[in-house]
């Protein structure tokens, strides 16, 4: 058995260490590479780990913004791991300098055939160097608009606004124009062309745009909005309206809003915005069928279809809001439907959501191990969910829908800033909620048997919930 082992030894130690070659006075092996892959493999990991703590640690601490911080951590790895290499092999009895020459040879050569990654590897120095793109910058290249995540020697990584990563060669940046938006900040300027009727007021016009631009949240009052008449166009009056923004990565959601306030206050000033139109001649239209477009139309207009929008108008809550805001309050929420005795949430489980029935009926069930009976009903109009999301406390019952049922939800976040924006909502809904009793009187029950409020608490749960809502509210 012993004589079995000496020999495989004597096998690995004549095939590993026998000189495969000699280079720069040193015999090359395969344990000779063995441990120049490894040492090599251990320096590149060191030189990442650098990296990845210069940028994610230390020069965070230090406050350092991300842009430098990729700098300094790219220059950083790259300089520890070209002294690494240098060090290992060295290290290992290589002799650089011998063969220095004939390195620069086949790099002539070699550098023929690698000129695009050498343009790319000198492109990623030049953007490290000069820091006009750094990490974190948002850019606009040959039409995608995104931010820089990061940018190695080769090439840089855009994070695009549609939540994919492009791939540029560094060449590009540095040769092509590139649009950078927060090169000190991200402020940027929004252009809304319109066209409004040759008989239009344009004066009225005018102000109805700025009117506009100042109901947008996001728009800047310093630059102060502009409009431009720009051109008598074949069908209207082309005017544009110019607004400044703080954050420009925001433009195609700041610009839809506009539109939609834009049409609403041309449509409530009676400007019109004219549209190419073409007559169509009819010839022999004896021929044509009975049962025209009106017989359709006039089938089509009978339908008893209610809109969302119409649905949400009717609620008492929402029925001061304009259209406008109505169309906030359809962006922000969702719809869900249930079938016939589905459970929309069991008693016990938190809610995340405000609820409105738009159609169908729901069923609040009391059930413990004892008792399952029928609390209350939500019909059309009516709504639940209030309590537990504002108070922050699980359902006390089982809801179910009775019939086929389709509900309009509002998240805890949209429907506080809901409230907080339209005071007089929180207010009549605390109201509503005051003429529940009998509501209130099971959650305060259930809330008991949960240890979720106190004695005193349970005295008046109507001044327990106004309280509640006054310190969410502060109204």
């Amino acid at each position: 058995m012993y004589n079995y082992w000496l020999i495989i030894k004597q096998w690995f130690q004549q095939t590993f260490s026998t000189p495969l070659l000699s280079v720069g006075g040193e015999e090359i092996s395969i344990l000779w590479v063995l441990k120049a892959l490894i040492l090599l493999i251990l320096v590149s990991i060191l030189a990442r780990g650098t990296k990845r703590f210069l940028k994610n640690y230390l020069l965070v601490a230090l406050r350092i913004n991300e842009g430098t911080r990729e700098v300094i951590g790219t220059l950083s790895s790259l300089s520890l791991g070209t002294l690494g290499y240098i060090i290992v092999l060295q290290g290992l009895g290589l002799d650089l300098a011998s063969f220095a020459v004939v390195v620069g040879g086949l790099g002539v050569g070699i550098g023929f055939g690698l000129q695009e990654i050498t343009k790319n590897l000198v492109s990623g120095l030049t953007l490290l160097g000069e820091s006009k793109l750094k990490v974190g910058d948002l850019i606009e290249f040959q039409g995608h608009l995104g931010y820089i995540q990061e940018i190695s020697l080769r090439s840089t990584v855009i994070k695009t606004f549609k939540g994919s990563q492009l791939v540029i060669p560094n060449t590009d940046l540095t040769s092509l124009p590139v649009e950078n938006w927060n090169y000190e900040n991200c402020h940027g300027r929004i252009e809304i062309s319109i066209g409004v009727a040759y008989n239009s007021d344009l004066l009225l016009v005018t102000e109805l745009l700025l009117e506009s631009a100042f109901l947008e949240q996001e728009v800047l009052t310093y630059p102060s909005p502009q409009v431009v008449f720009i051109e008598y166009g074949d069908n209207a009056l082309i005017f544009e309206l110019w607004v400044w923004v703080a954050n420009i990565e925001r433009r195609q959601s700041i610009k839809s809003s506009l539109n939609f306030i834009i049409e609403y206050k041309f449509r409530q000033g009676g400007i019109s915005i004219p549209f190419p139109q073409r007559e169509l001649w009819l010839k022999n239209t004896e021929s044509f069928p009975s049962n025209n477009f009106h017989e359709v139309s006039n089938k089509q207009s009978s339908s008893n279809h209610i809109t969302l929008k119409d649905s949400l108008k009717s609620f008492p809550c929402f029925k001061h809001l304009n259209e406008l805001e109505l169309r906030k309050l359809i962006e922000v929420g969702s719809r869900h439907y249930l079938k016939k005795e589905e459970i929309f949430i069991n008693r016990g489980e938190y809610g995340s959501h405000f609820c409105i029935v738009l159609s169908g009926q729901m069923q609040a069930i009391y059930e413990t191990t004892k008792v399952s009976r029928l609390l209350f009903t939500f019909n059309q109009g009516e709504y639940f969910g209030e309590l537990p999301l504002l108070l922050e406390v699980p359902y006390p019952t089982t809801m179910i829908a009775s019939e086929d049922t389709h509900l309009f939800l509002l998240a805890k976040e949209c429907f506080q800033n809901l409230l907080n924006q339209y005071p007089y909502l929180a207010k009549e809904i605390a109201s509503e909620l005051a003429k529940r009793q009998e509501t209130l009187e099971e959650y305060r029950n259930s809330l008991q048997e949960m240890g979720l409020i106190d004695d005193e608490s349970l005295q008046n749960p109507v001044v327990w919930i106004r309280q509640r809502l006054s310190d969410i509210f502060s109204f």
